[in-house]
C-alpha cells in the first residue's frame, strides 16, 4: 500500500492538511497483544492515553496531527514494525514538521535502531518530539535524547535477562514454560489471598487418547501415519481457543508428540532438561520403548517405497557391507523375478562384484537360520539356571553399593544447590550453568534410578530374561507362522544386521540380549554349569539326606561365573 493513501487502521488520517501551520504525525505503540486488548476494546487502555498526551503536545507546538500510526502488540526491541516503517515512508513523501511520540522508548529500545530512526526523520526534515520528555533539537535536548535511548535499551536488555532468569527458575522448579502440549491444559487459579498461580493439569478429554497412542505405538504394530489416522477417527483435535476451533492434528504433530519427553515427566528449557512437577502421562519405560520403535522403523526403512520388502533394512551385502536393495527383473516372456542386489555395486560407490540373489532364497536362508539358533528345552533350562544364579550373586553384593549410591546422590544434590546459588549471585554465566546442570542431572538420574531399582531392576531383568529365553526356545516356530509385518519385527528384535555372504551363508549381528544368550562361550559355560550343578546337588543330597537349594557356584577349574550387565 502506498504510504500516502488514505487509511483508517492502524494509521489514522485525522484531518485534511491545513493551508498553513505546522503538520505533525503521531506514533503510538504498546508492547504486547494483551495490552492492546485490555479492557475489552480494540485499543485497550494505553493507546488512548498516549493519543491524548500526543494531542496536547501538538497543541502546545501549534501543530496539527494529520496522520496517526499505531503498532499494537509490537516490541520496540526491533525496528521491523509495520506502522513505524509506513510512518518513515510517509514523512519522506509528505512535508511534515514533527513526529510526536509519548516517550522515546515507544520508538526504540535499541540504541542503534534509535540512531537509524532519528537519522531517517532528520533527513526528511522532521523533528522528533516527546510528549512527556524534554527532547528537542537543542544540545541539551539531544543529550537527554541519547541518555533516554540508552536507558531504554538497558531496560529492554535487563528485562529480557530477568525474564529468562525467571523462566529458568520456573523450569528448575519443575514448572511448565509456555503452553503445555496436547493432553494437558494450562490452568490459572487464585488462592484465598488473591494471588494468581499457573499450573498444568491433565486434559480429561484428550489425555486418555494420548496415553493410548503411546502404548499402541510401543507395541510396534503401528506406523505414525496409521496412528494419526486412528487418532483422527477417535476424534482427537487440538484445544480450541476463542478465535480458533479445534482441528485434527497433522502427521508431523503426532510424530513430535511421540518424541516429546514432557509426557514422561521432563521439562526442557533452552536445551536443558529438568524434572517436571506435572503428572506424567506415560511411564518412562513406555516412552523409551516408543523411541526404540521409532528408531527401528527408521533404520528398517519403514516408509513404504517402490519394491518394498520386510527384509529391507535388515539384510546387507557380506562382501562390502552395503545395504541390499530390491530389484525386479523381467525376462523376455514378461515374468518378473524379485532380486536383492548390492546397493554399493548398483550405485558404483564400491568395487563390489556380488551378484544378485533371489529374494526367495534369502527368505529361506533366514528361516533356516532361526532353526539353527532355536535352543532345546534342556539348553534353555541350563542357560536360565546359570543366569538366575548370577542374578542371586549380584543382588547379594548390592547392599554395600546402595550405601555408596545414597552418598553420591546427597553429594550431587548439594553440588546442584551450590551451583544455583552461584548463578543467582552472577558468579557463573548461563552457558556454564547449562553444561553443569546437564552433567549433574545426568549423573543424578543414573544414581536415582539405581537406588529406586535397588531390587526391582533385578526382578524386571529376570522377567525380561525369561521372555527372551522363551522366544529363543520357540523362535523358528514363531517366525514360520508370522506374516510379513511381524517377521520384520522379529528380525528387528533379534538382529541389528544380517550379512549375506558370497557362499550364501549368513553372518549376523545380534540385538541385546541375544548377543549374550547366543554367545558360544556363554552357552558352553551354561552346559558345564548345569552338569556340575547337578553333581553338586547329588553330593549335597547324599551328605544331607535331603534336597538343598543352597548350592554355591560350581564349575570346572578356572571357569568364572558369567558377568551380567543389568
Amino acid at each position: 500500500m502506498n504510504a500516502t493513501s488514505p487509511r483508517t487502521d492502524p494509521v489514522r488520517s485525522l484531518v485534511d492538511p491545513p493551508a498553513d501551520g505546522a503538520l505533525a504525525v503521531s506514533y503510538l505503540r504498546v508492547s504486547t497483544r494483551e495490552q492492546a486488548e485490555r479492557g475489552g476494546t480494540d485499543e485497550g487502555f494505553s493507546i488512548p492515553a498516549q493519543r491524548e498526551a500526543n494531542n496536547r503536545k501538538a497543541e502546545q507546538l501549534g501543530a496539527v496531527i494529520v496522520e496517526e500510526f499505531i503498532d499494537a502488540g509490537a516490541s520496540a526491541k526491533s525496528a521491523d514494525r509495520p506502522d513505524l516503517m509506513r510512518m518513515i515512508q510517509y514523512v519522506k513523501a509528505n512535508k511534515v514538521a514533527y513526529c510526536i511520540v509519548h516517550k522515546v522508548d515507544r520508538l526504540a529500545r535499541n540504541r542503534s535502531d534509535d540512531v537509524a530512526i532519528h537519522l531517517a526523520l532528520q533527513q526528511a526534515g522532521v523533528m522528533l518530539v516527546s510528549a512527556t520528555e524534554n527532547i528537542d533539537q537543542t544540545p541539551s535536548g539531544m543529550l537527554l535524547h541519547g541518555i533516554m535511548s540508552s536507558i531504554a535499551e538497558f531496560y529492554s536488555r535487563n528485562l529480557a535477562t530477568e525474564v529468562t532468569k525467571g523462566m529458568t527458575q520456573k523450569a528448575i522448579g519443575g514448572g511448565t514454560v509456555g503452553k503445555a502440549p496436547i493432553g494437558y491444559l494450562n490452568i490459572r487459579t487464585t488462592d484465598e489471598l488473591g494471588r494468581e498461580a499457573r499450573t498444568v493439569e491433565l486434559d480429561p478429554e484428550r489425555a486418555p487418547m494420548i496415553q493410548w497412542a503411546f502404548k499402541a505405538y510401543a507395541s510396534g504394530n503401528w506406523t505414525v501415519s496409521q496412528l494419526h489416522d486412528e487418532l483422527t477417527s477417535r476424534g482427537l483435535t487440538s484445544v480450541p481457543t476463542p478465535k480458533r476451533p479445534g482441528k485434527p492434528l497433522a502427521v508431523s504433530s503426532v510424530h513430535r508428540m511421540l518424541i516429546n519427553p514432557y509426557y514422561k515427566g521432563d521439562v526442557i528449557y533452552r536445551g536443558t532438561r529438568y524434572a517436571g512437577s506435572h503428572e506424567p502421562l506415560v511411564p518412562p519405560e513406555v516412552w523409551y520403548q516408543v523411541q526404540s520403535v521409532l528408531t527401528a522403523h527408521k533404520s528398517a526403512a519403514e516408509a513404504t517405497q517402490l519394491h518394498d520388502h520386510y527384509l529391507k533394512g535388515t539384510v546387507f551385502c557380506g562382501a562390502c557391507g552395503s545395504r541390499l536393495m530390491v530389484s525386479n527383473a523381467k525376462n523376455r516372456h514378461g515374468n518378473v523375478y524379485p532380486y536383492f542386489v548390492c546397493s554399493g555395486r548398483h550405485s558404483k560407490r564400491t568395487n563390489c562384484t556380488r551378484g544378485a540373489i533371489l529374494i526367495e532364497d534369502v527368505e529361506q536362508m533366514i528361516e533356516r537360520y532361526y532353526e539353527r539358533v532355536q535352543i532345546t528345552p534342556a539348553h534353555r533350562e541350563a542357560l536360565g539356571g546359570m543366569l538366575h544364579h548370577e542374578f542371586d550373586r549380584l543382588m547379594a553384593e548390592e547392599t554395600d553399593e546402595l550405601g555408596q549410591l545414597t552418598a553420591n546422590r546427597d553429594r550431587l544434590q548439594g553440588e546442584q544447590e551450590r551451583l544455583l546459588q552461584a548463578h543467582y549471585a552472577d558468579a557463573i554465566p548461563l552457558a556454564l550453568l547449562k553444561r553443569e546442570q546437564d552433567r549433574i542431572l545426568g549423573e543424578l538420574d543414573q544414581v536415582t534410578r539405581r537406588i529406586d531399582a535397588h531390587h526391582g531392576e533385578y526382578a524386571d531383568a529376570r522377567a525380561h530374561l525369561e521372555d527372551a529365553l522363551n522366544l529363543l526356545a520357540n523362535c523358528a516356530d514363531i517366525y514360520a507362522r508370522c506374516d510379513d509385518t511381524n517377521r520384520r519385527l522379529c528380525n528387528q528384535a533379534f538382529f541389528t544386521k544380517v550379512y549375506v555372504e558370497e557362499d550364501d551363508e549368513l553372518r549376523v549381528e545380534y540385538q541385546r540380549p541375544y548377543e549374550m544368550l547366543l554367545d558360544p562361550k556363554i552357552n558352553g559355560n551354561a552346559l558345564n554349569w548345569a552338569q556340575d550343578s547337578k553333581k553338586a546337588r547329588i553330593l549335597a543330597n547324599d551328605s544331607l539326606g535331603k534336597g538343598s537349594s543352597l548350592v554355591p557356584w560350581v564349575g570346572p577349574e578356572g571357569l568364572e561365573p558369567p558377568t551380567l550387565s543389568v
